[in-house]
C-alpha cells in the first residue's frame, strides 16, 4: 500500500512550494554569493561581526562551499555561498542545487545577483527534489527561495516541473508504475496541453503490425501497449520523440541475476525522459509538430515468453533473429521507429536505458548519443555543457554492422561480439530509419547513483534538458 493523500509516485515537495514570487512581502534571509576570484571584495559587504565570524571559523571561499551566518539569539541571519570559475566547476552539476539540502528551514533571497539567475533558480528547484512518497512522517518544512526579479521564472519552473515528473516516474516502484500507470501519466500530460493520445493495446499490437512490442510484453499479465501522443500545428517541422518504456526487466528467459535486477524499475527511464521533454516542449509552445511514441511493456517470464533463437518479422518487414531476450529494449524501439519513420518527420529522437556497455564506456553521468548530423551533434553537445545535462557523441561505426548479421534471419538484434555494445545497439536501431530527415539516439542511464548539486540520488531524465535547449534555440517559443 502507498499513502492515500496523493497519487502514487508524487513527492511532498514540488517546484511551487519551494519558491516564492519576487514581490512577496514575506521577510527573507540573504544569501551572499561570492566567487573564488573576488571573494575579498564581495565579503567586504558583510557586517564586521560576520566577517570576523567567518575568519574565526576558518571558512575558505572554495567552489560549492557555504557558511551559515549567525544572528541574534543564535538564530540564522543568512548564508554565504561560493561559486568558482566555470573552468573549475563540475559541468554535470548545478551548483546552487546544494543550498536546499544544507540551509535551515526558512525563507531566503539572493542578496547578490547570480551571474545566471535562471540557472541559479533551476539549480535550487532541482536540488529541492526529494522522493518521499513512501516515507512515513514526511518532512514538511524546508528552505524556500524568494525568486530574483531577473529570473524568467515561468519558463524555469516549467522545466523543473517536467524534470520532477520524469524523476517521479522513474523512482516509483514497479508495482505502482506499470503500463496502466505510464499510460495515465501520458494522458495527464496530454490533457494539460490539449494534446491528442491514442493507444494500441494488447493483441491489437499484432493487428496494427507492431509485433516486436507484442513479443516483448506478451509474457506479462500487465498488458503491453504503444502510446501515441500528437501536439502542434500540422505545418510545423515534425519532431518525433520515442522513449523505451520497459516498466520492469527481468531479462526474460535470459534471466538477469538478482543484483542486476535490483534497479530495473528504471528501465522505463527513456519513456520518462521523453515525456519530461515533451512537457517542456509543449509548455514553451515550441513551433514544432510533436509526436511522442512510448512502447510500454514488462519483460517477464511465462509459457508464452519469446525465446532466444526466435525469428520475428518487424513492422518494416525485416526479419529479426532474437539473440538474447535481455536485449528487449531495442526490439520495442524498432517497431516504434518504423511507425514514426513512415511519416517522414524532420527529426526522430530515441531515448532509452539501452546498454550496460554505455556505462562501461562513459560512466553513469555522461550518456552517449549518436547522429549523422554534425551540426545537430554540435548543438546538442554545446547545450548539454551549458545546461549541466551533459552528453557525449559516439559514432554510427558502419563496419560494425557485420556483427549484427543474422544466421537465419535478416539481422540478429544483438552483436556477435562482446565489444562495442552501445554502438552495435545504435546501429540496430538505425536500420529502421529510412525516411526521416535526421535521427539521433541517446543511450541514457536514467539514474544518479550518488547525489550531487541539483541531482539527488535516484531517477533522472537524462538528456531531456539538453535536447530541449537545442530545440528551443532552433524552433523558438512563446515563453522566453
Amino acid at each position: 500500500m502507498y499513502p492515500e493523500d496523493s497519487k502514487p509516485g508524487v513527492s511532498s515537495r514540488t517546484p511551487d512550494n519551494t519558491i516564492l514570487p519576487a514581490d512577496s512581502r514575506k521577510k527573507s534571509k540573504p544569501i551572499w554569493i561570492v566567487s573564488e576570484r573576488d571573494s575579498d571584495h564581495r565579503l567586504a559587504r558583510l557586517s564586521a561581526p560576520h566577517q570576523t565570524w567567518l575568519k574565526s571559523a576558518g571558512w575558505k571561499p572554495k567552489h560549492g562551499q557555504f557558511a551559515i551566518l549567525p544572528g541574534e539569539n543564535g538564530k540564522v541571519s543568512g548564508a554565504v555561498f561560493c561559486v568558482g570559475p566555470a573552468s573549475s566547476t563540475d559541468q554535470s552539476a548545478l551548483p546552487f542545487g546544494t543550498l536546499p539540502k544544507v540551509l535551515p528551514k526558512g525563507t531566503y533571497h539572493f542578496e547578490t545577483k547570480p551571474d545566471d539567475p535562471d540557472n541559479a533558480v533551476l539549480g535550487w528547484l532541482l536540488g529541492s527534489y526529494v522522493f518521499d512518497k513512501y516515507k512515513t512522517g514526511r518532512k514538511s518544512d524546508w528552505p524556500v527561495l524568494k525568486l530574483p526579479r531577473e529570473c524568467n521564472s515561468g519558463a524555469v519552473v516549467e522545466i523543473a516541473r517536467s524534470i520532477y515528473l520524469g524523476r517521479d516516474l522513474i523512482n516509483t516502484p514497479a508495482n505502482h508504475m506499470g503500463p496502466d500507470e505510464m499510460e495515465q501519466a501520458a494522458r495527464d500530460v496530454a490533457r494539460q496541453f490539449k494534446a491528442k493520445v491514442s493507444v494500441v493495446l494488447g493483441d491489437r499490437l499484432i493487428s496494427e503490425d507492431l509485433p516486436l512490442i507484442h513479443a516483448v510484453g506478451r509474457a506479462s499479465d500487465r498488458t503491453p501497449r504503444l502510446i501515441d501522443m500528437k501536439w502542434g500545428r500540422k505545418q510545423a517541422p515534425a519532431v518525433t520523440l520515442i522513449g523505451k518504456g520497459i516498466v520492469f526487466d527481468t531479462g526474460g528467459l535470459n534471466l538477469k541475476p538478482g543484483n542486476s535486477m535490483a534497479l530495473m524499475k528504471k528501465d522505463m527511464g527513456g519513456a520518462a525522459a521523453a515525456l519530461a521533454l515533451a512537457r517542456m516542449i509543449m509548455s514553451a509552445k515550441l513551433d514544432i509538430r510533436l509526436r511522442v511514441l512510448l512502447p510500454i511493456a514488462e519483460n517477464s517470464i511465462s509459457g508464452n515468453a519469446f525465446r532466444p533463437g526466435d525469428v520475428i518479422q518487424a513492422r518494416n518487414e525485416t526479419t529479426v533473429e532474437i539473440g538474447n531476450t535481455d536485449a528487449e529494449g531495442r526490439l520495442v524501439l524498432a517497431d516504434a521507429i518504423s511507425l514514426a519513420d513512415e511519416e517522414t518527420p524532420d527529426t526522430i529522437i530515441t531515448l532509452a536505458t539501452l546498454t550496460g556497455a554505455a556505462r562501461v564506456a562513459l560512466g553513469p553521468d555522461l550518456p552517449p548519443f549518436y547522429t549523422d548530423d554534425d551540426d545537430f551533434a554540435d548543438e546538442i553537445s554545446s547545450a548539454g555543457y551549458h545546461t549541466a545535462d551533459p552528453v557525449w557523441r559516439m559514432p554510427f561505426w558502419r563496419p560494425y554492422n557485420e556483427l549484427l548479421n543474422g544466421t537465419v534471419g535478416d539481422v540478429n538484434h544483438i552483436s556477435s561480439s562482446p565489444l562495442a555494445g552501445s554502438i552495435t545497439a545504435a546501429l540496430f536501431l538505425k536500420r529502421f530509419v529510412r525516411n526521416a530527415g535526421r535521427y539521433a539516439h541517446f543511450d541514457i542511464f536514467g539514474w544518479t547513483p550518488a547525489s550531487k548539486p541539483g541531482k539527488p540520488k535516484g531517477g533522472e531524465p537524462q538528456a531531456a534538458r539538453a535536447i530541449f535547449d537545442t530545440l528551443e534555440t532552433k524552433y523558438g517559443g512563446q515563453s522566453r
